[in-house]
């Protein structure tokens, strides 16, 4: 069957989380939503994710959350031979979070960990430099150019993992060129993975 494949090293629907300086005392999980190790560490369980939920760490904490509530729907297309392309995954909201220099890498990395595994990790490259050059950059609040260095060496840590498939396209190709280049590297990789079991993520 076809697999999961992961453009540019997180589903990117994010969620306002109400995170507070202290634990949730209580269940508030609604009916028919999936209980994930994330969500349980979000109501208190594991504490430590509540406490650290400050402002600027809510985007990666409803990412997580975010993430496996679609594990299930994933599974089931792979199952049925349907191939996913997903913006960002996992890899992003670790290398954001650990650039801010509170975290490291394999701490960021833990939430994530047994994720369905990407066959494919695409990561398209662009220097700082050429970034800021592209209109309406700066208008996110991570878009700095030194700050987004920091990101590109936490990404570099990541690609050190020899488990996973990473590819560098070169983004600052064309939208044609690079679109041929996507599609030629996707496939070839859809055909060698086809009959292989799915795997969890860093694990």
């Amino acid at each position: 069957m076809d697999r999961q494949t992961d453009l540019s090293p997180s589903m990117t629907d994010t969620q306002t989380l109400p995170c507070s300086d202290q634990p949730p005392t209580h269940d508030r999980q609604t009916p028919g939503q999936t209980d994930t190790p994330l969500r349980r560490a979000l109501r208190g369980s594991l504490g430590m994710l509540c406490v650290s939920c400050r402002q600027n760490d809510r985007d990666w904490a409803a990412d997580q959350l975010n993430r496996w509530e679609h594990v299930p729907m994933m599974k089931e297309k792979l199952q049925q031979g349907i191939t996913v392309v997903v913006d960002r995954y996992a890899f992003s909201g670790v290398a954001f979070t650990s650039a801010k220099g509170n975290f490291g890498l394999d701490w960021c990395k833990q939430p994530d960990v047994g994720l369905p595994k990407p066959d494919l990790i695409l990561f398209l490259q662009l220097n700082p430099e050429a970034a800021a050059e592209r209109g309406n950059f700066g208008q996110e609040r991570y878009e700095t150019s030194s700050f987004q260095e920091k990101v590109l060496q936490c990404f570099y840590c990541l690609m050190e993992d020899k488990t996973l498939n990473w590819k560098t396209v070169d983004a600052s190709k064309s939208i044609e060129d690079l679109h041929r280049e996507i599609k030629s590297i996707a496939k070839e990789t859809m055909q060698e993975v086809q009959n292989k079991p799915l795997g969890e993520l860093w694990k």
